[in-house]
């Protein structure tokens, strides 16, 4: 499961709505309790370095923006739990590239934005094979 505030939801649908019609991107912050449950403190966003002509489908985190998101959730004494990122004008399921470049273990949240306002949020857990993209439950709470 993945815990996730208003606040933070909102910043996700924000950056979704603001990279309209290209796809934003961004880094989750966290703690991972006993149960394995993620809990989602701080989002970072990150500027999408994919091609120009391809962001409008696809958004590119850079080695050295993920070192930097690194060191930054380290500092704070979080981790980085997952990563985010929007599907404009489409729906909010991790397609066959998310999976092809996504690794177990991090959470994948994916907004729909639909003529620039965000609609549908969820989130995607990869198998441990990397076969099967898997929905996550997400757990609203209040800050």
């Amino acid at each position: 499961m993945l815990f996730l505030s208003g606040e933070l939801e909102t910043n996700i649908r924000s950056a979704g709505e603001a990279s309209y019609p290209d796809e934003c991107c961004g880094i989750l912050m966290g703690d991972i309790d006993n149960d394995g449950n993620k809990i989602v403190k701080r989002t970072e966003a990150i500027n999408n370095a994919g091609e120009a002509g391809e962001r409008h489908h696809r958004f590119l985190i850079t080695p050295e923006d993920m070192l930097h998101a690194e060191q930054t959730a380290r500092a704070a004494k979080m981790e980085v739990i997952g990563f985010y990122h929007s599907h404009p004008d489409c729906p909010a399921a991790a397609s066959d590239y998310d999976r092809d470049h996504a690794l177990p273990f991090y959470s994948y949240a994916i907004v729909s934005v639909e003529k620039g306002k965000s609609k549908e949020l969820l989130s995607w857990e990869l198998s441990l094979d990397r076969t099967v993209f898997s929905p996550e439950k997400i757990i609203k709470e209040d800050a």
